[in-house]
């Protein structure tokens, strides 16, 4: 399993999707995410992590509504969001980093 320091260390943008099994809005985020994903290839990556599976993680950034989405490129947090998001909001987003 990889460690979350090497995924987010790309030189890819990397989408971060924290979320619950228990939580409404993350479960209407999955097919955005996957349309998301669908849209952008190879350009950029997208990672789920279940906040009740990671709670260290969880508490290192500070996720305290869920989803919470982030972006990261070369280790840096470029982009922080909470709440149901759109595709197209998340691909432009994304498109700046690529």
């Amino acid at each position: 399993m990889e460690k979350f320091e090497d995924i987010i260390k790309s030189e890819k943008p990397v989408l971060i999707d924290f979320f619950a099994t228990w939580c409404g809005p993350c479960q209407m985020m999955h097919p955005i995410l996957e349309e998301v994903a669908k849209n952008v290839g190879d350009k950029a990556r997208i990672i789920k992590i279940d906040i009740d599976k990671n709670q260290e993680l969880s508490t290192v950034y500070n996720v305290r509504s869920v989803p919470t989405l982030m972006i990261f490129k070369d280790r840096e947090l470029k982009y922080r969001v909470s709440g149901v998001q759109q595709a197209a909001a998340l691909e432009a987003e994304l498109a700046k980093y690529y």
